[in-house]
């Protein structure tokens, strides 16, 4: 097996500046927005989103959900290991909001359509958005695209993704693993 680093702990940093200053851009004080982190992986950037939207930009009254997508997705029942669900964390309606899903790698899609299922039981958003850490963009199997992202991959479906956090790895980085 093969590793390469695709991003490093500075260059991690970095992105989630921007990326906190492109929703800073469209939803201004996020009065109307709340933020919705995918589970389990996309918990932790969406923690850390909010965290520097609150802390260096200001922004205050960040509306965080988690959402577990475990039984609404299409290969749930497929798998020969039993799935674990994580917790769902969603202290607010979503009715007429505007919604940022955020996921830590856009793979096939599939993760983002039982997002779009679920998120449901909180209410009718106004728009949902997405943002993610990579983009693999010849991977999809849907027709979803982010509207954020921090880093666009090339890689073959051979080739995974790892993301390694400081509270999982003890290290911020990112991996192209090929066997």
């Amino acid at each position: 097996m093969s590793r390469k680093t695709l991003l490093t702990s500075e260059e991690i940093k970095i992105i989630l500046h921007r990326l906190a200053c492109q929703l800073i851009e469209n939803h201004d004080d996020f009065s109307n927005t709340v933020l919705i982190g995918l589970q389990p992986r996309g918990s932790y950037l969406a923690d850390r989103l909010a965290k520097l939207l609150e802390n260096d930009y200001q922004i205050k009254n960040i509306q965080l959900g988690l959402l577990d997508i475990t039984f609404y997705r299409d290969d749930f029942r497929r798998r020969e290991e039993p799935l674990e669900a994580t917790t769902t964390k969603i202290d607010f309606l979503v009715e007429g909001k505007k919604v940022v899903f955020i996921d830590d790698v856009l793979y096939s899609g599939r993760s983002v359509r039982s997002a779009l299922t679920a998120i449901q039981s909180y209410g009718r958003p106004a728009n949902i958005e997405l943002l993610v850490l990579i983009d693999r963009r010849f991977s999809r199997h849907l027709p979803i695209q982010p509207n954020y992202r921090g880093r666009q991959v090339d890689s073959i479906n051979e080739e995974k993704v790892v993301v390694h956090w400081e509270e999982t790895h003890r290290e911020d980085t990112i991996y192209l693993e090929s066997r």
